[in-house]
């Protein structure tokens, strides 16, 4: 078993910050840390945290999953991606016929089956969506769950499934069996009164796609689907801090509101991602990026030119988070939503050897996925 031994000049564990720590890494994990730095095979000359986790990835390198639904495009995602600091994801399939799913599924199975660095898992964005917060997916593949989607869910062989969904699209029931097969359900694109809302997270539906965005608003009269997601406690939320979709101050009430731990950062990133795309054809429209903001032309916000990266350092610097904390929410707080809680979030012994090195400006410098260096920054 060959070890490495990489040297940390600055380290977060996820926990607390050290200076001068060994990290021993054989298998693609953690095994042991110490301080002898007179015996290391690598230095990383920077702050060393663990590896981003996103949960809400549409696409990126100059690809969409939903047109690429393939080996090759999940590794052209995973591989732009991490170019800012993503060690893992759950590449996102947004509404769409079910023949596209099906291929999404194979594809993920793939790459499952050949552990392609990164890939956790498939974030089914729909198509069980409310027409009217539909938001930019297409009208035409909303529909009601059928027996052909539920071949999909049911697969064992596609990593963690995470379904968005509209509660008044689907019933309790599909929820529960859903939730009995393992899936993570999350509410989103949704215009469900507070007591639908609730009915679902009842039936055990935990987490809210992109909080804020999608989803009917609080009221003083009617809580609806933000109050639902605000009030619940154990449920956990998504939430794009780009400057775009979700002022910093709602981010700041969200995050005063809902106990520690559940709020994540997402980037609900499109092709752009690692590209100098400024548009792009999205079924029958097209998307332009212009001053950081996709926006399709039928007037609606199109996902984000966001990567984990921005969005932690939108979240230390424009919602004043601590570092530690912005990075938890990258990290830590997302890994627990999807069950990997001892796997990946954070820096210990027994943990994957996933980690990214940031310079004093939070920029990226290498990312290392199981022990592999999977990108390093050409200076």
């Amino acid at each position: 078993m060959k070890e490495l031994r990489l040297h940390a000049q600055r380290l977060f564990d996820g926990q607390s910050y050290s200076d001068d720590q060994v990290l021993t890494i054989a298998d693609g994990k953690i095994v042991a840390i110490d301080a002898d730095i007179s015996r290391c095979d690598v230095v990383a000359e920077g702050l060393v945290v663990p590896g981003y986790i996103d949960l809400q990835v549409n696409g990126g390198g100059g690809k969409l999953f939903n047109v690429s639904p393939t080996l090759h495009g999940l590794k052209t995602i995973i591989t732009a991606h991490s170019q800012f600091g993503t060690t893992g994801m759950l590449p996102t399939l947004i509404t769409d016929k079910v023949e596209v799913m099906a291929a999404a599924a194979d594809a993920m199975a793939q790459a499952i089956a050949e552990n392609v660095p990164g890939i956790l898992g498939i974030h089914f964005e729909g198509p069980h969506l409310s027409f009217a917060k539909k938001g930019t997916h297409p009208e035409e593949h909303i529909r009601p769950i059928s027996d052909d989607e539920w071949r999909v869910l049911e697969r064992k062989d596609i990593g963690q499934i995470l379904v968005t969904l509209a509660p008044e699209s689907v019933t309790p029931n599909d929820i529960e069996r859903m939730v009995s097969l393992g899936i993570k359900v999350c509410l989103g694109h949704t215009n469900a009164d507070f007591q639908t809302a609730q009915a679902a997270i009842d039936a055990g539906a935990d987490g809210f796609t992109h909080l804020f965005n999608a989803m009917s608003p609080l009221q003083g009269r009617e809580p609806g689907v933000v109050g639902c997601a605000l009030l619940n406690d154990h449920t956990a939320c998504g939430i794009i801090i780009d400057g775009h979709h979700v002022d910093y101050e709602t981010v700041k009430l969200a995050l005063k509101t809902k106990p520690k731990g559940k709020v994540f950062l997402v980037s609900d990133a499109m092709s752009t991602i690692g590209t100098d795309q400024t548009e792009f054809s999205f079924f029958d429209r097209t998307v332009y990026l212009k001053d950081g903001r996709l926006t399709s032309t039928t007037g609606e916000l199109a996902g984000a030119a966001l990567e984990m990266s921005t969005a932690v350092e939108n979240a230390h610097l424009g919602v004043n988070l601590p570092l530690d904390e912005a990075i938890r929410m990258a990290t830590q707080y997302p890994a627990n939503y999807i069950n990997q809680s001892g796997i990946r979030g954070e820096l210990t012994i027994g943990y994957q050897a996933d980690f990214v090195v940031l310079n004093e400006k939070l920029k990226v410098l290498s990312t290392w996925i199981a022990g592999q260096q999977v990108y390093k920054k050409i200076i």
